[in-house]
């Protein structure tokens, strides 16, 4: 039997628990473009502080590093940027959990994600646009090239986009000039 990855061990768990989701950032990217390695999976929930209990309930203390429950509800009130990690003992694999909170492209990623069947369950992934404009705002605030390789590699396997919201949203966060270096012809 295989060793459970990523979806067994975090995102199975937050849909069984009855947290609406959807995976970004890279393991996302992937699934638009094509894989690479990484090493966590990016997950944004809705997560109101009166269920933190609820969402660490369905992480067990005894598999999992968790925060304590006063900093979930804290991250879950943020109006915005809201974080914490979980991470697996046996296997070291972690999850960044990043709260919906009053973020509207976070909010509009998941009123549009994307069922994906899996096995005999689902996946619910960030739409290709939200995607795009995280990996272009990370690529901002950090310089890391593998955000621009993301959305190449999106661009080039030819996923369909709503090229009228996506260029929206660019403009309004000032991204216009990443766009262009990833999308031009000889980008």
């Amino acid at each position: 039997m295989a060793a459970p990855g990523w979806i067994e061990l975090f995102v199975q768990r937050l849909g069984a628990a009855g947290f609406p989701y959807m995976v970004t950032g890279s393991v996302a990217s992937m699934i638009y473009g094509e894989p690479r390695l990484t090493l966590d999976v990016d997950v944004v929930i809705e997560l109101d502080a009166a269920r933190a209990g609820a969402l660490l309930a369905a992480f067990p203390e005894a598999e999992f590093y968790r925060p304590p429950l006063e900093v979930v509800r804290v991250e879950a009130a943020r109006e915005a940027r809201g974080h914490f990690n979980l991470i697996h003992y046996a296997t070291g694999m972690k999850a960044d959990v990043y709260v919906a909170a009053r973020d509207a492209l976070h909010r509009w990623g998941l009123a549009h994600r994307r069922r994906i069947p899996l096995g005999e369950g689902e996946l619910w992934v960030a739409p290709p646009e939200y995607v795009i404009v995280r990996k272009l705002e990370f690529w901002r605030e950090g310089g890391s090239e593998k955000h621009l390789r993301d959305v190449r590699a999106m661009l080039a396997a030819g996923v369909a986009l709503d090229r009228a919201f996506l260029e929206a949203e660019l403009r309004a966060r000032a991204l216009e000039g990443a766009w262009h270096e990833v999308s031009a012809p000889d980008a």
